[in-house]
């Protein structure tokens, strides 16, 4: 009697034992993912070198080479369209690149949806990495968010000493909406065109610098020339500070480039020797094309050179071996050297900062050389058995032209909104006292 007893409770025991297991199972299985701390980390702080970037790398990089009576209005337009962006991130912009609820048909090709003002984003709430990791979803804003910033500060170096503070602040709401997020949504998000096309674009090499580069030359066009240029020199006022925001911005593209794996992993290693490496190559060969053209090795060139090195590298920092990035850093400045120095003053347009002939040039060359450096026989990490470089440098090319078309084109209709309602240029006066006093009421040296 007392063993049937036993063997009863023994029995419910196991019973329950296995009714407990697959209960805990199931609610292993229900719980929801938990960010991996590491990466969490590395993310939070890429997300802030990004931000030393923009302040002060950009705005010091692009201050130091105004005049001076431009210095503080360069600056403050670097900050404020920062800051605007910002703001229009978290309102609407993270929603249309990166929302959970795209539209049906072809429109889910070009924007997404829901969650405007993060309205389904909490500290519990998640974002998937390349594997099978997750990051906290907040992270992933943030991070995106200073992409989305930056890209909207390169865009005013190229109208500079000429752009009045109001338009620029107009133009950037507006190409944020028009241009920027849709960009984004189609070259990184599941669903949008490029992705879908399997475009290789690590960091941006489409969506911040040919777009910044397009769009820059497009509004630079609709702005006309600076009083005087080409015919009165308007050299930098300060190259120390320029160096200075040049050392910056190598710093911060660390985040950039090698946060843009989402993990703290291998692939993370390897964009950051690659960003070393490409970009101390784009950086001599810079100043070697100024030797051989017959011309001293210059600071100027050296600070362009590398900023063309980093930018052809930003789409292949994960997606090229180290060798394949060194060629590209070193092609893309010869390549940008050429368009500065030659190109630009062929056909007289004023990009005041050469941003199309850096970030532009040097984003297209970078862009359409990782469909070649890709390849596992060049140190690639593609699949050898998979990859086909013919195939992927025309997947390259076709997502360079869409985002040249719409980035020209949504900048011209942007351009065209802020002429209509405020106006694009300082008067005559105040572009001759200098944005500084006419904008701000300041002076950046007394």
């Amino acid at each position: 009697m007392i063993r049937k007893a036993l063997g009863g409770v023994a029995a419910m025991g196991t019973a329950l034992f296995f009714t407990t297991a697959a209960f805990a199972q199931e609610v292993a299985e229900a719980a929801p993912p938990v960010a991996n701390p590491g990466n969490n980390a590395w993310m939070m702080t890429s997300t802030i070198l990004v931000l030393l970037m923009i302040l002060p790398g950009l705005a010091l990089f692009y201050g130091g080479l105004t005049r001076s009576k431009n210095m503080l209005s360069t600056m403050t337009q670097v900050g404020g369209a920062a800051a605007l962006a910002m703001l229009i991130w978290v309102a609407w912009g993270y929603s249309l690149s990166f929302g959970p609820a795209a539209p049906d048909g072809l429109l889910g090709s070009f924007i997404s949806g829901g969650s405007y003002f993060l309205s389904s984003v909490t500290p519990d709430t998640t974002a998937a990495t390349f594997s099978d990791e997750v990051i906290s979803e907040y992270v992933f804003v943030c991070f995106q968010m200073t992409f989305a910033a930056i890209t909207a500060a390169l865009v005013l170096g190229a109208t500079v000493e000429r752009l009045k503070f109001s338009a620029a602040m107009l133009f950037t709401a507006i190409w944020l909406t028009i241009v920027y997020f849709p960009i984004a949504h189609m070259v990184w998000a599941g669903g949008g065109l490029i992705f879908d096309w399997g475009a290789l674009d690590f960091a941006g090499g489409t969506v911040v610098h040919i777009n910044a580069g397009v769009s820059a030359l497009v509004l630079a066009s609709f702005l006309g020339k600076r009083k005087g240029y080409p015919a009165e020199p308007m050299p930098p006022h300060s190259l120390t500070l320029t160096m200075v925001g040049t050392g910056l911005l190598w710093v911060g593209w660390f985040g950039f480039n090698a946060g843009s794996e989402l993990e703290a992993d291998g692939i993370a290693g390897l964009a950051m020797i690659n960003t070393f490496v490409a970009t101390a190559a784009g950086a001599f060969s810079w100043i070697a094309m100024e030797r051989f053209a017959g011309h001293k090795a210059s600071a100027l060139g050296f600070c362009s050179g590398l900023i063309a090195g980093l930018v052809a590298v930003t789409p292949a920092a994960g997606n090229s071996g180290p060798l394949g990035a060194i060629v590209l850093g070193a092609l893309a400045s010869a390549v940008a050297y050429f368009a500065v120095a030659k190109l630009k003053p062929k056909l007289g347009y004023d990009d005041a900062l050469d941003v199309f002939g850096i970030h532009g040039i040097a984003g297209i060359i970078g862009a359409i050389g990782t469909g070649v450096v890709y390849s596992p026989a060049l140190g690639g990490p593609g699949d050898a058995a998979e990859y086909v470089m013919s195939a992927q440098v025309w997947i390259q090319v076709k997502a360079v032209l869409v985002a040249i078309v719409w980035a020209g084109a949504g900048s011209a209709v942007a351009a065209l909104i802020v002429k209509s309602v405020t106006g694009l240029r300082v008067d005559a006066e105040g572009e001759f006292d200098g944005l500084d006093i006419s904008d701000h009421g300041e002076r950046a040296y007394n």
